[in-house]
């Protein structure tokens, strides 16, 4: 109760959560439910500004745009997770075992980790999307393989730091295996960090995918994305300007809500906030 009262004081996390388990609930309810097919044209009633048949108006085939925002969700939040899940997976492994065992796995890992980041992530993401293809999981893999190497250096300072503890001197006199000790006693005191980076990453992912979707990369037609409407909507931005706003805010909110969550993760488990 205590822990709950500390959350709901937190303008971050309320507003953060918020925002985030609304577009939760639109993602839900857009597997059974939307107010008309995403992909169903209407050339006659194209362009249509907002009214209460089409809140959002309409795209430059008719289509209802607030119908194909709620099924965008879908791709948002299957990149967002499954790169953020191909990140937290390889990159605490690779920064748990190069923290833990040091010398020259910690080297060679590292290098690795730093030829990785040499790459502007966007930069990483359009070569990988251009010699493996488009598509939505190619797009969330190589969005995943850049999430990596933040995650593993997060990972490895936690693990140095731990590795010394005397809870983990006493699982080595207990005789633990290595990979038991880094599993159950010393993730489980770095996750605090790992799910701030986390959430980041999700933020991170989806923009990223936007970025992808836009430049023509990413998922593709008839799949909505919110990157591949601002491009659409992008000639019709005087014209139609309803058209530009509504992918162009909603990314903007769903990115503002997984940054402020973050930083009210961060704040809970930040020593020095306290």
């Amino acid at each position: 109760m205590k822990q709950l009262r500390k959350y709901l004081k937190n303008v971050n996390f309320i507003v953060g959560a918020g925002i985030l388990s609304f577009y939760l609930i639109m993602m839900v309810v857009s597997f059974f439910y939307t107010p008309y097919d995403v992909n169903s044209m209407d050339i006659a009633g194209k362009l249509q500004p907002p009214s209460a048949d089409h809140w959002f108006g309409t795209d430059e085939f008719g289509r209802d745009i607030f119908s194909r925002i709620m099924n965008g969700t879908q791709t948002a939040f299957f990149v967002g997770a499954f790169a953020v899940g191909i990140g937290m997976v390889f990159g605490t492994l690779i920064g748990a075992a190069a923290g833990y065992i040091g010398g020259w796995v910690d080297e060679i890992f590292m290098r690795m980790i730093d030829a990785l980041m040499a790459f502007p992530g966007i930069i990483l993401a359009l070569m990988l999307v251009a010699v493996f293809g488009t598509g939505m999981i190619n797009t969330a893999i190589a969005l995943g393989i850049i999430a990596i190497p933040g995650i593993a250096r997060i990972a490895r300072s936690g693990v140095i730091q731990q590795k010394e503890a005397e809870y983990v001197l006493a699982a080595k006199l207990a005789g633990l295996r290595p990979w038991k000790i880094i599993m159950k006693h010393i993730l489980p005191n770095i996750l605090s960090p790992l799910i701030v980076a986390g959430s980041v990453a999700f933020a991170v992912a989806m923009l990223a995918e936007a970025g992808l979707s836009y430049l023509g990369l990413g998922v593709q037609p008839p799949d909505p994305s919110w990157g591949r409407m601002l491009k659409d909507a992008q000639s019709y931005i005087v014209s139609a300007p309803w058209y530009t706003f509504a992918p162009g805010i909603t990314i903007t909110l769903f990115v503002l809500g997984f940054y402020m969550l973050s930083n009210a993760l961060r704040d809970f488990h930040d020593v020095r906030s306290k």
